[in-house]
């Protein structure tokens, strides 16, 4: 009977919470979808050291030591993103001398104003619109999270029904806007919509399997929690800082960088907001 509303919970909490967040990015905010990457920045940095950090901290495990696993996170999901680069590069430069001067007459002939911006494309490689942004980076850590939730969802069937539920549902509203941060990183690579929503389902379906197995070793995994946490943040914020940012940081005018400022702050209060709730709760 426990394992039966453990599995329910966690499904709910970790694929409900990624189909809610694509009907926000794909229906009512599909359109923003510049300003919605500044807002995935703030998610996810909010997410990593307002949510996940600081729980991992509260724990009787010595700083030193989680300080130790952020920063082998960070050189993991950096090589884990040269490795996909190098990969993606590689099939791209799998074309024939034929296809590659089509590719370039084509371009040249497009016009002035369209062969400056190829150039400038092809001066900075890996900007180029196809570059698969930080999606394994991403993607493993937010199965690592999910993982983390599961066990939590886990251990509070365990010690009350009631309390379950609640955490479910709580787990489910603060990943929702976590979730739209890990859609939109993916969208913003060579990933389509329908890849993207799979993806991230899958990951949120790794809830469901930390609940499974924080059911039969709730004591042990439950003293790895702050491990698996700050793992998580390190991908969180190497992909906020490493692949977002950096596609933020364009000259604008003063009223489009207001309006970027703006939704990357409107990420962090989301988050905030949602993990004050769930807290409350």
């Amino acid at each position: 009977m426990t394992v039966g509303v453990i599995l329910l919970g966690t499904l709910v909490a970790g694929i409900g919470s990624v189909w809610i967040a694509a009907l926000l990015s794909y229906g009512a905010l599909a359109r923003y979808t510049q300003h919605m990457l500044s807002m995935a920045a703030g998610a996810l940095l909010a997410t990593a050291f307002l949510h996940l950090l600081p729980e991992a901290f509260e724990s009787p495990i010595d700083a030193q030591r989680l300080f130790l696993v952020l920063l082998v996170g960070l050189v993991f999901f950096f090589l884990l993103d040269k490795a996909e680069l190098w990969h993606h590069g590689h099939e791209h430069h799998h074309v024939s001398p034929g296809e590659r001067a089509a590719h370039l007459s084509g371009h040249a002939s497009a016009g002035g104003k369209d062969d400056s911006h190829t150039g400038h494309a092809h001066a900075h490689g890996d900007g180029s619109p196809d570059r698969p942004t930080g999606s394994w980076a991403v993607l493993a850590g937010d199965s690592v999270h999910c993982f983390g939730d599961g066990v939590l969802i886990a251990a509070a069937f365990i010690a009350d029904t009631r309390l379950g539920i609640i955490a479910s549902l709580a787990v489910l509203a603060h990943e929702v806007p976590h979730h739209m941060g890990d859609l939109i990183v993916l969208r913003t690579g060579s990933v389509n919509r329908h890849a993207a929503l799979l993806k991230v389902t899958l990951a949120g379906a790794v809830t469901a399997i930390g609940g499974l197995a924080g059911y039969w070793l709730v004591e042990p995994l439950h003293d790895l929690l702050p491990f698996f946490l700050v793992v998580a943040s390190s991908s969180f914020v190497y992909v906020a800082l490493a692949d977002l940012i950096p596609q933020l940081q364009t000259r604008l005018g003063a009223r489009q960088t207001f309006a970027q400022i703006a939704w990357l702050l409107a990420g962090i209060g989301m988050v905030t907001l949602v993990s004050t709730l769930a807290h409350m709760h």
